[in-house]
């Protein structure tokens, strides 16, 4: 769906972009993750056409940003931090006004504005001034406007800014039920976000290319070993965990094995295997021969915080400079 070869972007001296390449599939959730100045926000510009690049190429849904930009812009939908919202219209009037300007009329605008309306929860507040609107609402609007003309890509900076838990858990959901019909690049700063998000993730760092990969993946080279967690119980209601510790770690593979919490009849132990071994398998068959229960055995990976701070040298991620907001909207 999204295809990006050699992709640079240099202003003068500088080189905000420098020859990245990567594929995003057709319905998956990818996150786009990169520190201050890494080139995030001039690489969503070119892909939405709002920049043209120095060299290389990117095409979108099959169509190049260079040779077709208009085609490109008819298969994207954007969403900026500060949704592109004038604030004395009402929510129904404003949907119709940005159907219009995508290209819809007549029966076709007033089904896709009543269907936007009821995927992203907004049908209560059609009527109402969208400045009297909360934050909450305000971004389900911005929702509906990026996916007013039914877009095959969707572009969302920081989807969830600004929102309170509940609103959080409601915008996540909502961007997850998108996924299949729309592929979405996500774009944020809140990490915690994109495990729980996203399939895949591609992280940048001064203008470079330092990670395409699934999360699960990403974690698990970053640790470049296997750390689990064995909760292990007595069959007779008593265990003897040094005895069992001293069992696990003579499971071969094993780097390290630390006592973590004491439960009843059991305890839980933390396992580090050495580099590139994978033990969870040899783990399980040494409780069960030793006549204990294994209660739980489940991997422990790394954050994606973790994950994120040494790919990108230990830079801590900060907002980057924004498009304004009327901009990105055409």
């Amino acid at each position: 769906m999204i295809s990006v070869k050699d992709l640079s972007k240099r202003y003068a001296r500088n080189t905000a972009v420098d020859h990245i390449s990567f594929e995003v599939e057709k319905g998956q959730i990818v996150g786009f993750l990169g520190p201050n100045g890494a080139g995030k926000t001039t690489t969503m510009r070119m892909l939405t056409c709002f920049l043209p690049p120095s060299s290389g190429t990117a095409t979108v849904a099959g169509f190049d940003v260079l040779e077709a930009p208009f085609e490109v812009k008819k298969r994207i939908g954007y969403l900026p931090e500060a949704p592109p919202l004038y604030l004395e219209m009402r929510t129904a009037e404003y949907l119709t006004f940005v159907g219009r300007l995508k290209g819809l009329s007549g029966t076709d605008l007033q089904q896709r504005v009543d269907a936007v309306c009821e995927r992203c929860a907004i049908g209560d507040v059609k009527r109402k001034l969208l400045g009297k609107l909360s934050k909450g609402y305000r971004q389900r609007v911005g929702l509906a406007q990026a996916i007013i003309h039914n877009p095959d890509v969707l572009i969302l900076d920081e989807p969830t800014a600004g929102l309170d838990p509940k609103q959080i858990n409601e915008t996540r959901d909502l961007i997850k039920s998108l996924a299949g019909d729309h592929t979405i690049i996500l774009s944020t700063h809140i990490l915690p976000e994109v495990e729980q998000t996203c399939e895949r993730v591609i992280i940048i760092n001064k203008g470079k290319l330092v990670a395409t990969d699934s999360v699960n993946n990403l974690q698990s080279r970053a640790r470049g070993a296997e750390l689990v967690l064995v909760e292990v119980a007595g069959r007779n209601g008593s265990l003897d965990s040094a005895r069992v510790q001293e069992q696990l770690e003579k499971v071969a593979g094993v780097g390290r094995v630390a006592f973590k919490e004491k439960k009843t009849g059991g305890a839980t132990f933390e396992v580090e295997s050495l580099k590139d071994k994978f033990v969870r398998g040899d783990l399980a068959r040494a409780v069960v021969e030793a006549g204990w229960d294994l209660n739980e055995l489940r991997t422990s990976a790394v954050s994606l915080e973790e994950v994120f701070l040494q790919l990108t040298g230990n830079q801590a991620a900060q907002p980057e400079e924004r498009m304004p907001a009327k901009e990105t909207a055409q």
